[in-house]
Protein backbone atom coordinates (compact mmCIF):
# COMPACT_ATOMS: atom_id res chain seq x y z
CA UNK A 1 0.00 0.00 0.00
CA UNK A 2 1.81 2.72 -1.62
CA UNK A 3 0.56 5.71 1.06
CA UNK A 4 3.66 8.06 -0.01
CA UNK A 5 1.36 8.93 -3.13
CA UNK A 6 -1.27 10.55 -0.80
CA UNK A 7 1.22 13.37 0.43
CA UNK A 8 -0.34 16.26 -0.59
CA UNK A 9 -3.75 15.15 0.98
CA UNK A 10 -2.16 13.74 4.08
CA UNK A 11 0.29 17.23 4.56
CA UNK A 12 -2.76 19.57 3.70
CA UNK A 13 -4.98 17.50 6.27
CA UNK A 14 -2.34 18.09 8.91
CA UNK A 15 -1.54 21.39 8.22
CA UNK A 16 -5.08 21.74 8.82
CA UNK A 17 -5.59 19.99 12.15
CA UNK A 18 -2.32 22.14 13.28
CA UNK A 19 -3.64 25.23 12.35
CA UNK A 20 -6.94 24.96 13.86
CA UNK A 21 -4.93 24.40 17.25
CA UNK A 22 -3.15 27.26 16.72
CA UNK A 23 -5.81 29.68 15.69
CA UNK A 24 -7.79 28.22 19.42
CA UNK A 25 -5.07 28.46 21.65
CA UNK A 26 -3.99 32.45 21.67
CA UNK A 27 -6.87 34.63 23.59
CA UNK A 28 -7.21 37.17 20.51
CA UNK A 29 -8.84 37.04 17.14
CA UNK A 30 -6.22 34.52 15.02
CA UNK A 31 -7.76 35.27 11.54
CA UNK A 32 -5.27 36.88 9.50
CA UNK A 33 -2.25 34.84 10.90
CA UNK A 34 -4.42 31.90 10.20
CA UNK A 35 -5.56 32.87 6.61
CA UNK A 36 -1.14 33.28 6.32
CA UNK A 37 -1.03 29.98 7.34
CA UNK A 38 -3.43 28.21 5.35
CA UNK A 39 -2.28 30.15 2.09
CA UNK A 40 0.86 28.68 2.79
CA UNK A 41 -0.16 25.46 3.28
CA UNK A 42 -1.53 25.50 -0.36
CA UNK A 43 1.00 26.25 -2.06
CA UNK A 44 3.33 23.59 -0.05
CA UNK A 45 0.84 21.35 -1.49
CA UNK A 46 0.87 22.41 -4.52
CA UNK A 47 4.66 21.86 -4.80
CA UNK A 48 3.84 18.49 -3.41
CA UNK A 49 1.42 18.08 -6.03
CA UNK A 50 4.22 19.09 -8.98
CA UNK A 51 6.33 16.41 -7.59
CA UNK A 52 3.73 13.82 -7.05
CA UNK A 53 4.66 10.29 -8.27
CA UNK A 54 1.86 8.43 -10.46
CA UNK A 55 0.28 5.21 -9.14
CA UNK A 56 -2.57 3.56 -6.75
CA UNK A 57 -2.54 3.67 -3.10
CA UNK A 58 -5.12 2.10 -0.24
CA UNK A 59 -5.76 -0.97 -2.16
CA UNK A 60 -7.30 0.95 -5.41
CA UNK A 61 -8.86 3.42 -4.34
CA UNK A 62 -6.90 6.11 -4.73
CA UNK A 63 -4.93 7.44 -7.50
CA UNK A 64 -2.53 9.86 -8.63
CA UNK A 65 -1.43 11.05 -12.66
CA UNK A 66 -1.29 13.65 -14.86
CA UNK A 67 -5.18 14.19 -14.91
CA UNK A 68 -4.80 14.71 -10.83
CA UNK A 69 -2.66 16.69 -10.98
CA UNK A 70 -3.74 19.46 -13.50
CA UNK A 71 -6.58 19.45 -11.53
CA UNK A 72 -5.26 19.73 -8.21
CA UNK A 73 -3.35 22.71 -8.84
CA UNK A 74 -5.92 24.42 -10.56
CA UNK A 75 -8.10 23.92 -7.22
CA UNK A 76 -5.10 25.18 -5.24
CA UNK A 77 -5.00 27.90 -6.86
CA UNK A 78 -8.23 29.17 -7.03
CA UNK A 79 -8.63 27.94 -2.81
CA UNK A 80 -5.56 30.05 -2.31
CA UNK A 81 -6.88 33.12 -4.35
CA UNK A 82 -10.55 32.96 -2.79
CA UNK A 83 -8.72 33.28 1.04
CA UNK A 84 -6.98 35.82 -0.16
CA UNK A 85 -10.30 37.76 -1.65
CA UNK A 86 -11.64 37.52 2.16
CA UNK A 87 -8.77 38.76 4.27
CA UNK A 88 -10.22 42.62 3.91
CA UNK A 89 -13.90 41.57 2.99
CA UNK A 90 -14.21 39.18 6.53
CA UNK A 91 -13.09 41.74 8.64
CA UNK A 92 -15.31 44.78 7.32
CA UNK A 93 -18.09 42.38 7.27
CA UNK A 94 -17.63 41.21 10.91
CA UNK A 95 -16.81 38.10 10.25
CA UNK A 96 -13.65 37.88 10.38
CA UNK A 97 -13.10 34.48 12.30
CA UNK A 98 -10.00 32.13 11.92
CA UNK A 99 -12.51 29.21 11.72
CA UNK A 100 -13.54 30.41 7.98
CA UNK A 101 -10.23 29.68 6.40
CA UNK A 102 -9.68 26.67 8.50
CA UNK A 103 -13.18 25.31 6.90
CA UNK A 104 -11.51 26.59 3.04
CA UNK A 105 -8.62 24.12 3.90
CA UNK A 106 -10.44 21.27 4.69
CA UNK A 107 -13.00 21.76 1.53
CA UNK A 108 -9.99 22.26 -0.15
CA UNK A 109 -8.73 18.45 1.09
CA UNK A 110 -12.18 17.03 0.32
CA UNK A 111 -11.73 18.46 -3.48
CA UNK A 112 -7.96 16.99 -3.68
CA UNK A 113 -9.36 13.46 -2.30
CA UNK A 114 -12.15 13.65 -4.92
CA UNK A 115 -10.30 13.97 -7.98
CA UNK A 116 -7.87 11.35 -7.12
CA UNK A 117 -10.68 9.20 -6.50
CA UNK A 118 -10.14 5.53 -8.06
CA UNK A 119 -13.41 4.38 -6.61
CA UNK A 120 -16.68 4.84 -5.15
CA UNK A 121 -16.29 5.02 -1.85
CA UNK A 122 -13.24 7.45 -1.59
CA UNK A 123 -14.93 9.72 -4.53
CA UNK A 124 -18.16 9.87 -1.62
CA UNK A 125 -15.78 10.41 1.60
CA UNK A 126 -14.09 13.74 -0.65
CA UNK A 127 -17.06 15.14 -1.72
CA UNK A 128 -18.45 14.89 1.75
CA UNK A 129 -15.12 16.43 3.32
CA UNK A 130 -16.06 19.21 0.71
CA UNK A 131 -19.66 19.02 1.19
CA UNK A 132 -19.70 19.80 4.85
CA UNK A 133 -17.49 22.46 5.02
CA UNK A 134 -19.17 24.23 2.06
CA UNK A 135 -22.31 24.07 4.33
CA UNK A 136 -20.86 25.61 7.07
CA UNK A 137 -19.18 28.45 5.08
CA UNK A 138 -22.37 29.29 3.34
CA UNK A 139 -24.17 30.63 6.67
CA UNK A 140 -20.67 31.80 7.73
CA UNK A 141 -22.33 35.14 8.62
CA UNK A 142 -24.47 33.73 10.56
CA UNK A 143 -26.04 37.20 11.96
CA UNK A 144 -27.49 38.12 8.50
CA UNK A 145 -30.73 35.96 7.65
CA UNK A 146 -29.95 35.76 3.77
CA UNK A 147 -26.72 34.20 4.71
CA UNK A 148 -28.29 31.47 7.20
CA UNK A 149 -30.71 30.91 4.73
CA UNK A 150 -28.19 30.18 1.92
CA UNK A 151 -26.84 27.71 4.41
CA UNK A 152 -29.97 25.80 4.87
CA UNK A 153 -30.95 25.40 1.20
CA UNK A 154 -27.43 24.69 0.08
CA UNK A 155 -27.90 21.99 3.91
CA UNK A 156 -30.78 20.35 2.66
CA UNK A 157 -30.14 19.87 -1.15
CA UNK A 158 -26.91 18.59 -0.79
CA UNK A 159 -28.19 16.10 1.62
CA UNK A 160 -30.63 14.79 -0.91
CA UNK A 161 -28.08 15.13 -3.93
CA UNK A 162 -25.30 13.12 -1.53
CA UNK A 163 -28.50 10.35 -1.35
CA UNK A 164 -28.89 9.89 -5.03
CA UNK A 165 -25.47 9.51 -5.44
CA UNK A 166 -25.17 7.16 -2.30
CA UNK A 167 -28.39 5.21 -4.00
CA UNK A 168 -26.63 5.05 -7.41
CA UNK A 169 -23.34 3.42 -6.53
CA UNK A 170 -25.24 0.81 -4.48
CA UNK A 171 -27.27 0.16 -7.55
CA UNK A 172 -23.65 0.23 -9.48
CA UNK A 173 -22.29 -2.16 -6.86
CA UNK A 174 -25.09 -4.31 -6.88
CA UNK A 175 -25.06 -5.02 -10.30
CA UNK A 176 -21.37 -4.77 -11.35
CA UNK A 177 -19.99 -6.03 -8.02
CA UNK A 178 -17.62 -3.83 -7.44
CA UNK A 179 -16.76 -0.32 -6.37
CA UNK A 180 -13.21 0.33 -7.94
CA UNK A 181 -13.16 2.53 -10.97
CA UNK A 182 -10.55 -0.67 -12.52
CA UNK A 183 -12.54 -3.25 -11.62
CA UNK A 184 -15.85 -1.68 -12.81
CA UNK A 185 -14.17 -0.76 -16.05
CA UNK A 186 -12.82 -4.26 -16.84
CA UNK A 187 -16.87 -5.63 -16.09
CA UNK A 188 -18.47 -3.14 -18.06
CA UNK A 189 -15.70 -3.92 -21.34
CA UNK A 190 -17.68 -7.45 -22.00
CA UNK A 191 -20.18 -5.40 -23.77
CA UNK A 192 -23.89 -5.99 -22.28
CA UNK A 193 -25.18 -3.75 -19.61
CA UNK A 194 -28.44 -4.60 -17.32
CA UNK A 195 -30.66 -1.93 -16.97
CA UNK A 196 -30.10 -1.75 -13.65
CA UNK A 197 -26.75 -0.68 -13.95
CA UNK A 198 -27.81 2.08 -16.23
CA UNK A 199 -29.88 3.54 -13.97
CA UNK A 200 -27.63 3.40 -11.25
CA UNK A 201 -25.43 5.29 -13.59
CA UNK A 202 -28.07 8.02 -13.83
CA UNK A 203 -28.08 8.46 -10.03
CA UNK A 204 -24.75 9.18 -10.03
CA UNK A 205 -24.89 11.60 -12.49
CA UNK A 206 -27.76 13.41 -10.91
CA UNK A 207 -25.66 14.06 -7.57
CA UNK A 208 -22.35 15.03 -9.63
CA UNK A 209 -24.67 17.34 -11.58
CA UNK A 210 -25.86 18.95 -8.62
CA UNK A 211 -22.27 19.61 -7.44
CA UNK A 212 -21.40 21.49 -10.51
CA UNK A 213 -25.23 22.97 -10.44
CA UNK A 214 -25.68 21.59 -14.11
CA UNK A 215 -29.75 21.91 -14.93
CA UNK A 216 -31.88 20.59 -14.02
CA UNK A 217 -29.78 20.27 -10.53
CA UNK A 218 -28.97 24.30 -10.27
CA UNK A 219 -32.06 25.87 -8.44
CA UNK A 220 -29.68 25.93 -5.54
CA UNK A 221 -26.87 28.36 -7.02
CA UNK A 222 -29.03 31.87 -7.25
CA UNK A 223 -30.14 31.67 -3.52
CA UNK A 224 -26.93 30.20 -2.01
CA UNK A 225 -24.89 32.68 -4.74
CA UNK A 226 -26.55 36.08 -3.88
CA UNK A 227 -27.28 35.02 0.08
CA UNK A 228 -23.74 33.58 0.95
CA UNK A 229 -20.64 36.68 2.01
CA UNK A 230 -19.48 37.27 -1.79
CA UNK A 231 -15.79 35.77 -1.11
CA UNK A 232 -17.56 32.52 0.06
CA UNK A 233 -19.52 33.11 -3.42
CA UNK A 234 -16.06 33.90 -5.05
CA UNK A 235 -14.94 30.20 -3.61
CA UNK A 236 -18.08 28.50 -5.01
CA UNK A 237 -18.03 29.50 -8.17
CA UNK A 238 -14.45 28.49 -8.62
CA UNK A 239 -12.07 26.11 -7.30
CA UNK A 240 -15.29 23.45 -6.10
CA UNK A 241 -16.33 23.34 -9.59
CA UNK A 242 -13.28 22.73 -11.03
CA UNK A 243 -13.40 19.60 -8.97
CA UNK A 244 -16.71 18.51 -9.85
CA UNK A 245 -16.14 18.89 -13.32
CA UNK A 246 -12.63 16.91 -13.42
CA UNK A 247 -14.33 14.25 -10.83
CA UNK A 248 -17.30 13.63 -13.23
CA UNK A 249 -14.63 13.38 -16.11
CA UNK A 250 -13.08 10.63 -14.33
CA UNK A 251 -16.21 8.22 -13.81
CA UNK A 252 -17.46 8.75 -17.27
CA UNK A 253 -14.21 8.68 -19.38
CA UNK A 254 -12.74 5.73 -16.73
CA UNK A 255 -15.01 2.90 -15.45
CA UNK A 256 -18.22 3.97 -17.71
CA UNK A 257 -15.81 4.96 -20.55
CA UNK A 258 -17.84 1.93 -22.29
CA UNK A 259 -21.35 3.23 -21.27
CA UNK A 260 -20.72 6.36 -23.33
CA UNK A 261 -23.49 5.70 -25.85
CA UNK A 262 -25.74 5.71 -22.51
CA UNK A 263 -24.28 8.72 -20.57
CA UNK A 264 -23.71 10.98 -23.54
CA UNK A 265 -27.40 11.42 -24.02
CA UNK A 266 -28.04 12.30 -20.24
CA UNK A 267 -25.21 14.43 -20.71
CA UNK A 268 -26.42 16.48 -23.92
CA UNK A 269 -29.63 17.45 -21.83
CA UNK A 270 -27.86 18.71 -18.85
CA UNK A 271 -25.48 21.15 -21.47
CA UNK A 272 -27.95 22.49 -23.53
CA UNK A 273 -30.80 23.00 -20.28
CA UNK A 274 -27.80 24.36 -18.58
CA UNK A 275 -26.84 27.06 -21.38
CA UNK A 276 -30.04 28.17 -22.29
CA UNK A 277 -31.23 28.71 -18.62
CA UNK A 278 -27.95 30.56 -17.46
CA UNK A 279 -28.42 32.90 -20.97
CA UNK A 280 -32.16 33.56 -20.57
CA UNK A 281 -32.52 33.94 -16.83
CA UNK A 282 -29.69 36.32 -16.38
CA UNK A 283 -30.99 38.89 -18.63
CA UNK A 284 -33.48 40.47 -15.92
CA UNK A 285 -31.27 40.22 -12.97
CA UNK A 286 -30.59 43.58 -11.39
CA UNK A 287 -27.96 41.53 -8.28
CA UNK A 288 -24.74 41.60 -9.62
CA UNK A 289 -24.31 37.87 -7.76
CA UNK A 290 -27.29 36.68 -9.12
CA UNK A 291 -26.84 37.37 -12.17
CA UNK A 292 -22.95 35.63 -11.80
CA UNK A 293 -25.00 32.18 -10.21
CA UNK A 294 -26.82 31.89 -13.95
CA UNK A 295 -23.74 33.02 -15.75
CA UNK A 296 -22.06 30.15 -14.11
CA UNK A 297 -24.89 27.28 -14.76
CA UNK A 298 -24.43 28.57 -18.43
CA UNK A 299 -20.53 28.24 -18.88
CA UNK A 300 -21.14 24.65 -17.10
CA UNK A 301 -23.46 24.03 -20.32
CA UNK A 302 -20.24 24.71 -22.23
CA UNK A 303 -17.79 23.04 -20.11
CA UNK A 304 -20.29 19.91 -20.22
CA UNK A 305 -20.63 19.97 -24.09
CA UNK A 306 -16.93 19.01 -24.05
CA UNK A 307 -18.07 15.97 -21.89
CA UNK A 308 -21.25 14.68 -23.88
CA UNK A 309 -19.01 14.58 -27.04
CA UNK A 310 -17.35 11.85 -25.06
CA UNK A 311 -13.88 12.12 -27.08
CA UNK A 312 -10.07 12.98 -25.86
CA UNK A 313 -10.92 16.11 -27.69
CA UNK A 314 -13.81 17.44 -26.22
CA UNK A 315 -12.49 16.48 -22.79
CA UNK A 316 -8.90 18.40 -23.28
CA UNK A 317 -11.64 21.22 -24.51
CA UNK A 318 -13.40 20.89 -21.21
CA UNK A 319 -9.89 21.38 -19.29
CA UNK A 320 -8.91 24.30 -20.99
CA UNK A 321 -12.23 25.31 -20.77
CA UNK A 322 -12.05 25.23 -17.01
CA UNK A 323 -9.00 26.32 -16.35
CA UNK A 324 -9.99 30.36 -17.92
CA UNK A 325 -13.12 30.01 -16.53
CA UNK A 326 -11.47 29.47 -13.01
CA UNK A 327 -9.29 32.69 -13.54
CA UNK A 328 -12.10 35.11 -15.40
CA UNK A 329 -14.40 34.03 -12.30
CA UNK A 330 -11.76 34.45 -9.75
CA UNK A 331 -10.85 38.27 -11.17
CA UNK A 332 -15.06 39.17 -11.42
CA UNK A 333 -15.32 38.14 -7.49
CA UNK A 334 -12.36 40.48 -7.12
CA UNK A 335 -13.99 43.32 -8.80
CA UNK A 336 -17.64 42.54 -6.79
CA UNK A 337 -15.16 41.87 -3.17
CA UNK A 338 -14.19 45.86 -3.78
CA UNK A 339 -17.61 47.17 -4.62
CA UNK A 340 -17.94 48.89 -1.39
CA UNK A 341 -19.44 52.25 -0.58
CA UNK A 342 -19.35 54.34 2.67
CA UNK A 343 -18.56 51.36 4.18
CA UNK A 344 -21.41 49.34 3.13
CA UNK A 345 -20.79 45.92 0.42
CA UNK A 346 -22.72 46.56 -2.88
CA UNK A 347 -24.49 44.18 -4.88
CA UNK A 348 -26.57 45.48 -7.41
CA UNK A 349 -25.46 45.81 -10.92
CA UNK A 350 -26.39 49.59 -10.94
CA UNK A 351 -24.07 50.32 -8.19
CA UNK A 352 -20.98 50.11 -10.76
CA UNK A 353 -22.47 53.05 -12.65
CA UNK A 354 -20.16 55.48 -13.01
CA UNK A 355 -16.73 53.80 -12.09
CA UNK A 356 -15.32 54.08 -15.33
CA UNK A 357 -14.78 57.58 -14.38
CA UNK A 358 -14.06 57.26 -10.41
CA UNK A 359 -11.97 54.28 -10.97
CA UNK A 360 -10.57 53.66 -14.48
CA UNK A 361 -8.57 50.69 -13.60
CA UNK A 362 -10.86 48.41 -11.36
CA UNK A 363 -13.54 49.50 -14.57
CA UNK A 364 -11.05 48.45 -16.91
CA UNK A 365 -10.51 45.26 -15.32
CA UNK A 366 -14.20 44.17 -14.97
CA UNK A 367 -14.92 45.31 -18.86
CA UNK A 368 -11.83 42.82 -19.42
CA UNK A 369 -13.65 39.68 -17.44
CA UNK A 370 -16.80 40.64 -19.06
CA UNK A 371 -15.65 40.41 -22.45
CA UNK A 372 -13.83 37.01 -21.90
CA UNK A 373 -17.17 35.41 -20.32
CA UNK A 374 -19.24 36.77 -23.37
CA UNK A 375 -16.19 34.89 -25.64
CA UNK A 376 -14.99 37.84 -27.74
CA UNK A 377 -11.28 37.48 -29.01
CA UNK A 378 -8.44 37.89 -28.79
CA UNK A 379 -9.79 37.31 -24.47
CA UNK A 380 -9.14 33.93 -23.13
CA UNK A 381 -12.38 32.99 -22.99
CA UNK A 382 -13.11 32.97 -26.87
CA UNK A 383 -10.23 29.91 -27.01
CA UNK A 384 -12.11 28.44 -24.10
CA UNK A 385 -15.37 28.34 -26.35
CA UNK A 386 -13.17 27.42 -29.20
CA UNK A 387 -12.30 24.61 -27.92
CA UNK A 388 -15.58 23.24 -26.91
CA UNK A 389 -17.50 23.98 -29.47
CA UNK A 390 -14.74 22.80 -32.56
CA UNK A 391 -14.85 19.13 -30.24
CA UNK A 392 -18.97 19.75 -30.73
CA UNK A 393 -18.66 19.91 -34.58
CA UNK A 394 -16.26 17.29 -34.80
CA UNK A 395 -18.08 14.59 -32.85
CA UNK A 396 -21.30 15.42 -34.82
CA UNK A 397 -22.95 17.42 -32.53
CA UNK A 398 -24.18 20.25 -34.54
CA UNK A 399 -27.02 20.61 -32.61
CA UNK A 400 -25.13 21.23 -29.69
CA UNK A 401 -22.71 23.86 -31.10
CA UNK A 402 -25.92 25.69 -32.44
CA UNK A 403 -27.33 26.17 -28.99
CA UNK A 404 -23.72 26.77 -27.39
CA UNK A 405 -23.27 29.77 -30.34
CA UNK A 406 -26.70 31.20 -30.20
CA UNK A 407 -26.96 31.25 -25.85
CA UNK A 408 -23.17 33.12 -26.14
CA UNK A 409 -24.73 35.66 -28.00
CA UNK A 410 -28.08 35.93 -25.53
CA UNK A 411 -25.50 35.93 -23.08
CA UNK A 412 -23.20 38.88 -24.65
CA UNK A 413 -25.99 41.39 -24.09
CA UNK A 414 -25.87 41.45 -20.14
CA UNK A 415 -22.43 41.33 -19.91
CA UNK A 416 -22.20 43.98 -22.06
CA UNK A 417 -25.25 45.60 -20.04
CA UNK A 418 -22.41 45.64 -16.90
CA UNK A 419 -19.87 47.27 -19.50
CA UNK A 420 -22.77 49.59 -20.65
CA UNK A 421 -23.20 50.76 -17.38
CA UNK A 422 -19.51 51.55 -15.92
CA UNK A 423 -18.97 53.63 -18.63
CA UNK A 424 -22.01 55.34 -19.88
CA UNK A 425 -24.59 55.58 -16.88
CA UNK A 426 -24.55 57.82 -14.20
CA UNK A 427 -22.79 57.39 -10.54
CA UNK A 428 -23.68 58.73 -7.13
CA UNK A 429 -20.04 58.45 -5.24
CA UNK A 430 -16.92 57.34 -5.88
CA UNK A 431 -16.18 53.86 -4.26
CA UNK A 432 -13.99 53.05 -1.01
CA UNK A 433 -10.69 52.22 -1.44
CA UNK A 434 -9.49 48.73 -2.10
CA UNK A 435 -6.77 46.61 -0.29
CA UNK A 436 -3.72 46.40 -2.57
CA UNK A 437 -4.31 42.57 -2.30
CA UNK A 438 -7.73 42.85 -4.37
CA UNK A 439 -5.73 45.20 -6.90
CA UNK A 440 -2.76 42.51 -7.18
CA UNK A 441 -5.86 39.44 -8.31
CA UNK A 442 -7.41 41.57 -10.34
CA UNK A 443 -4.35 42.93 -12.30
CA UNK A 444 -2.95 39.00 -12.31
CA UNK A 445 -6.14 37.83 -13.51
CA UNK A 446 -7.00 40.44 -15.67
CA UNK A 447 -3.65 40.26 -17.33
CA UNK A 448 -3.79 36.76 -17.97
CA UNK A 449 -7.03 36.96 -19.45
CA UNK A 450 -5.80 39.69 -21.99
CA UNK A 451 -2.07 37.52 -22.90
CA UNK A 452 -3.58 33.95 -22.89
CA UNK A 453 -3.80 33.79 -27.04
CA UNK A 454 0.21 34.62 -26.61
CA UNK A 455 0.97 31.84 -24.39
CA UNK A 456 -1.98 29.01 -24.98
CA UNK A 457 0.97 26.09 -25.37
CA UNK A 458 1.73 25.41 -21.60
CA UNK A 459 -2.42 25.15 -20.68
CA UNK A 460 -3.07 23.04 -23.84
CA UNK A 461 -0.48 20.62 -23.30
CA UNK A 462 -0.96 19.79 -19.93
CA UNK A 463 -4.80 19.40 -20.53
CA UNK A 464 -3.17 16.81 -23.19
CA UNK A 465 -1.44 14.65 -21.23
CA UNK A 466 -3.95 14.86 -18.36
CA UNK A 467 -6.43 13.42 -20.65
CA UNK A 468 -4.42 11.13 -21.87
CA UNK A 469 -4.31 9.77 -18.22
CA UNK A 470 -7.66 9.13 -18.01
CA UNK A 471 -9.36 8.47 -21.07
CA UNK A 472 -5.90 7.36 -22.97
Amino acid sequence: MNWTLATPEIVLGIAGLLILAAGVIPKKETFFPVSMAVIGAFVLTAVLVIGQGEGTAFLGQYVSDAFSRFAKVLILLGAALGVVLSLDFNEKAGIGRFEYAVLMLFATTGMLVMVSANDLMSLYIGLELLSLSLYVIAAFDRDNPRSAEAGLKYFVLGALASGLLLYGSSLVYGFAGSTNFDRLADALGGGTTSLGLVVGLVFVLAGLCFKISAVPFHMWTPDVYEGAPTPVTAFFATAPKVAAIALLMRVLAGPFGDLAAQWSQVIWVASVGSMLLGAFAAIGQRNIKRLMAYSSIGHIGYALMGVAVASDIGLRGVLVYMAIYMVTSIGTFAVLVAMRRNGRALEEVDDLAGIGRTDPAMAMWMAVFMFSMAGIPPLAGFFGKLYVFLAAVQGGYWVLAAVGIGTSVVATYYYLRIVKVMYFDTGTAPLDARPAGLTVVMGATGIATVLFFLFPAPIIAAAEVAITAIAG
